[in-house]
């Protein structure tokens, strides 16, 4: 079970704004789709950034006033991680783990093709355990 995997049942959705979008803007965004993540891109719609809620709070703790109309680069993770889609999930769930992280853009070519949320893994992960458990049922009663 891969990354790919996850991509196709969910979608490969992304929500993306440009560097130079205002917070205000991000978080509109945010909101209106339910989302907990945004990429952020340059103007070549390469990926630049990752802008998550807790970026957020944390720029507004320490800046009361005047932030939400900042441009989303300063604020935003710039060092961001990403994954191929071939990647295991388990592998994935270690790295999301060891980076405190709860979304990773999945990268292939130098594309961004999606982008995977710890709840997503959490999702499969649930999934598995049920198809390996209903198939050991099914041995044992057969």
């Amino acid at each position: 079970m891969n990354v790919r995997n996850i991509l196709q049942d969910k979608g490969r959705k992304i929500y993306a704004v440009n560097e130079d979008a205002t917070i205000r803007q991000a978080v509109e965004m945010l909101k209106s789709h339910n989302i907990g993540a945004l990429l952020v891109t340059d103007n070549n719609g390469q990926l630049s950034g990752i802008l998550s809620e807790r970026d957020i709070i944390r720029r507004s703790l320490n800046q009361e006033t005047g932030f939400r109309d900042e441009h989303v680069s300063k604020s935003m993770t710039s060092d961001v991680v990403s994954v191929a889609p071939d990647i295991g999930i388990n592998e994935v769930m270690e790295i999301m783990t060891n980076s405190r992280i709860r979304h990773i853009p999945v990268v292939e070519n130098g594309d961004i093709v999606g982008l995977v949320s710890i709840g997503d893994v959490v999702k499969r992960k649930i999934a598995e355990a049920e198809g390996e458990a209903a198939a050991l049922r099914d041995y044992i009663s057969g």
